[in-house]
């Protein structure tokens, strides 16, 4: 618990300072992968709820925090708005409880590693794509394909069988696939 406090404390600190860079890829990614690990390592499902949790709020409490220091207090420091903020929280929550799922040797995990990296790259296509709803302009070509190697490299590291990572590949690619569709549609 207290690693998952001080790990949320230390990327949201990062982020801060990465923040004035304008990379592109820090901001939301280093807090998904910060929460996949987490839920990943939990020992139960009330750990991985309890310690993505943590992690997520306290990476928060250091973004405001951070943005206080340098002059700049803004409750939006991670997300963008207050409804991003909202939907940032959720989404850690719930990839940090996918990653815990991926614990599974059975096809509810190959699933959950699946959805991970599918709606990654379903965000990483919807940046780098012109006309995209967050459509970054220089988020292509090197952010983009660094996040979406992660993401497949992801994938692999969270299957142990080759059946598995074939099986979690194929959800990723249709888990993309969707959404990205559903992001170009509107």
């Amino acid at each position: 618990m207290l690693a998952a406090f001080v790990g949320g404390l230390v990327v949201g600190s990062f982020g801060v300072l990465m923040s004035g860079l304008r990379l592109g890829v820090y901001d939301p990614y280093a807090y998904l992968a910060l929460a996949v690990v987490v839920g990943a390592t939990a020992t139960g499902f009330g750990w991985a709820l309890l310690t993505t949790f943590l992690a997520s709020v306290s990476t928060l409490v250091a973004a405001i925090a951070g943005s206080a220091l340098r002059g700049d207090l803004r409750f939006e420091a991670i997300g963008g708005s207050a409804a991003g903020v909202n939907l940032l929280l959720v989404q850690l929550v719930v990839f940090g409880l996918l990653a815990y799922f991926t614990r599974r040797r059975d096809l509810w995990g190959d699933l959950a590693a699946g959805v991970i990296s599918g709606l990654l790259l379903g965000d990483v296509i919807d940046r780098a794509t012109p006309g995209g709803v967050d459509w970054e302009i220089g988020f292509w070509p090197v952010p983009a394909i660094a996040i979406g190697s992660l993401a497949v490299v992801g994938v692999l590291a969270l299957r142990r069988t080759m059946a598995g990572r074939a099986r979690a590949a194929t959800i990723a690619c249709v888990v993309a696939g969707a959404v990205a569709a559903a992001l170009l549609a509107l």
